[in-house]
């Protein structure tokens, strides 16, 4: 039987995590998670939705030191949680606050509070836990083409790998850095880059959920350099709007959305730190790093590897759960790295004449100026994409239309010039950063189809 610690790279009274009181090192966080965990009922996983990170780490070790799974939902509804309790019966719902408190309850699930500090005075715990490589550790869920929840199984082990292999791909084994997220830590990204990259990456974490610019400038504020903000490009872009000051970070790490050049651009030059993406999925989790600014090519994590039959592009090898069908175009290169072309689903023909919604919106977004920009293909009568015309929508401050389709000339077949483009001042992204195609048709019937909302 293999096995790995809880946490590693961390010395037992190294710093864990960091909160409104100070500091937390390792070892009062196991006291913590044991603490937690001698008061739990005797069978059940758990329910994970805890918002602040501190709270879901103590919730996670917790459950691991008592062999429970954490099951972290994408969605808070109701009925997404009724029926992630039939899939896993007796499970019990760890909550941090009124809010999660009350949707666990309009969910019919019994709760369980995780105190800011379940196990605060008792004394530090001098020995680090060893879990078993093989144990199901979490289970992440996506929303599935029929909208429940699709669980997706994470075993110990390979959270392990994920944690040291994405802090291998970002220097951080060697520098680490203390992790300001925006994202929620049961989403795949957070859990993967503000908690792997703290239980096994040798950084630590700010255990708050920052969302407004005030927010993020508190929370940069209230943890030493080095710092790295973990966000989205929603998050960025406003942050940026609002005229970031005081503690910055000296890293900036992005993911969930594309993230266009122009603003990867202005997030360096505020900060004065590289600016870093990672691509994956729920599925995959991450598999690939890149510096935005440097070009479109993507680095492979550390021991993840790709394979191709035809179109179609799986993930294996190293934290990688199995073999992992990919659903975006992606096009290997001679020195190992790749370049994405967007989901095989954003894939148009008009005219006779094919591309990617995702290449456009590289391109458009790629304008000076452009912060931000979505292609739309509108439903065509029975289907016919060759008989509409894409639409566009951009965030450009200080730009025009006209100007902006000239340039965009130089870089498209005419074909495929939106008509018409429409400048706003956001677009309508969610928690996460994601554009929902569902998003998109809404904007287009009130921008340019003109409907009343």
């Amino acid at each position: 039987m293999s096995l790995s610690p809880l946490i590693s790279a961390h010395a037992i009274d190294g710093v864990f995590a960091w909160c409104p009181d100070g500091p937390v090192r390792v070892g009062e966080f196991l006291a913590d998670a044991v603490a937690f965990a001698q008061a739990l009922p005797p069978e059940g996983d758990l329910i994970n939705l805890c918002e602040d990170r501190y709270r879901f780490a103590v919730g996670f070790a917790a459950g691991l030191l008592r062999g429970r799974v954490s099951l972290q939902p994408s969605s808070l509804a109701p009925q997404s949680l009724r029926q992630l309790a039939q899939d896993f019966p007796g499970a019990l719902c760890l909550v941090d606050g009124a809010e999660m408190s009350l949707a666990a309850e309009a969910a019919g699930l019994p709760r369980r509070e995780v105190a800011a500090r379940p196990g605060a005075g008792r004394p530090p715990v001098a020995e680090m836990p060893w879990i078993d490589d093989a144990r199901r550790a979490a289970v992440l869920f996506t929303s599935g083409s029929t909208g429940r929840p699709q669980p997706h199984p994470k075993h110990w082990g390979r959270l392990v790998r994920n944690g040291q292999a994405e802090a291998a791909a970002l220097g951080l084994d060697r520098t680490p850095h203390v992790l300001v997220g925006t994202v929620p830590i049961q989403h795949s990204y957070g859990f993967e880059s503000t908690f792997l990259l703290a239980l096994h990456g040798g950084c630590s974490f700010w255990s708050g959920k920052p969302f407004f610019p005030q927010d993020i400038n508190d929370a940069l504020a209230a943890v030493p350099a080095p710092r790295l903000l973990v966000t989205t490009p929603f998050h960025l872009a406003n942050w940026l709007a609002s005229a970031a000051s005081g503690a910055l970070p000296q890293r900036l790490l992005s993911a969930t959305a594309p993230l266009a050049e122009g603003l990867a651009q202005q997030a360096e030059a505020a900060c004065g730190a590289e600016l870093h993406e990672i691509y994956g999925s729920t599925e995959s989790s991450a598999l690939a790093s890149r510096r935005t600014v440097a070009g479109p090519a993507w680095t492979l994590l550390p021991g993840a590897r790709l394979r191709f039959a035809g179109d179609v592009a799986s993930a294996e090898g190293g934290h990688v759960e199995g073999t992992v069908p990919l659903a975006d175009l992606i096009e290997p290169l001679a020195d190992g790295r790749f370049v994405l072309h967007g989901r095989h689903a954003d894939l148009i023909n008009i005219a006779g004449k094919r591309t990617s919604l995702a290449y456009l919106n590289r391109q458009l977004a790629g304008l000076e100026g452009v912060l931000d920009a979505a292609f739309f293909l509108p439903e065509a009568p029975g289907g016919d994409a060759a008989v509409t015309r894409l639409v566009a929508f951009a965030v450009a401050p200080g730009r025009q239309p006209a100007p902006l389709l000239a340039e965009l000339r130089e870089r498209v077949d005419a074909i495929f010039l939106p008509r018409p483009l429409v400048l706003l001042p956001a677009l309508p992204r969610n928690a996460t950063g994601k554009l929902t195609r569902e998003a998109l048709a809404a904007l287009y019937r009130r921008e340019v189809l003109r409907e009343p909302s």
